[in-house]
């Protein structure tokens, strides 16, 4: 197991300040393209440039795209969000709808959640004063102060008939009524 996420930033997953209540804001500010005219492995960033970016800008007035063509690099991508985080990503012989995908993830998420280290799974802001909950948290609190083998306590619960018994009892009482009329029929012509 590697040490690496030792240094990686933690904190607790939360949504961005009143998201979701009222109108969405979308949380990616910033896109910067980087990319290199020549080298084989901005091909694919090449061709969204070419084909999608337009498209992008249209679809997402809200983001800001910089094109940004350098000599010799590898292309990168660099998402700056609302709360001030960016998000590096290396897209070196990425196909175009790798770019196109991961676009659209960019412009989904609200920061790099991604590399967070959770200190926990859940957190909340208001934490509870009550203890939580147990199997014996509504039990009756005469329990606590029995003492025990307690006859009342320890006494069989009695259990209302279930359905099948009760059909028993029905058609057994219906067979003892024609036992019956048929004991007295036979008495009357005898």
């Amino acid at each position: 197991m590697s040490n690496k996420n030792l240094f990686s930033k933690c904190g607790y997953l939360r949504a961005p300040f009143v998201l979701g209540i009222g109108r969405y804001v979308c949380q990616l500010q910033r896109v910067t393209i980087k990319f290199c005219k020549n080298h084989g492995g901005s091909v694919g960033v090449r061709r969204f440039l070419e084909n999608d970016l337009i498209n992008y800008a249209k679809e997402n007035p809200g983001v800001v795209v910089y094109v940004k063509p350098r000599r010799h690099r590898n292309p990168v991508i660099k998402a700056e969000y609302l709360n001030g985080e960016t998000h590096w990503m290396c897209v070196s012989n990425y196909t175009r709808e790798d770019i196109v995908q991961w676009m659209e993830l960019m412009r989904t998420q609200y920061h790099n959640g991604s590399s967070y280290r959770l200190l926990r799974m859940w957190h909340t802001e208001f934490p509870s004063i009550q203890e939580p909950w147990t199997p014996f948290t509504f039990k009756n609190p005469e329990f606590n102060v029995t003492k025990f083998p307690n006859k009342k306590l320890g006494e069989c619960i009695k259990i209302e008939p279930t359905a099948t018994e009760e059909l028993i009892r029905l058609f057994k009482e219906q067979q003892e009524a024609a036992e019956q009329q048929e004991n007295e029929v036979q008495g009357t012509i005898g």
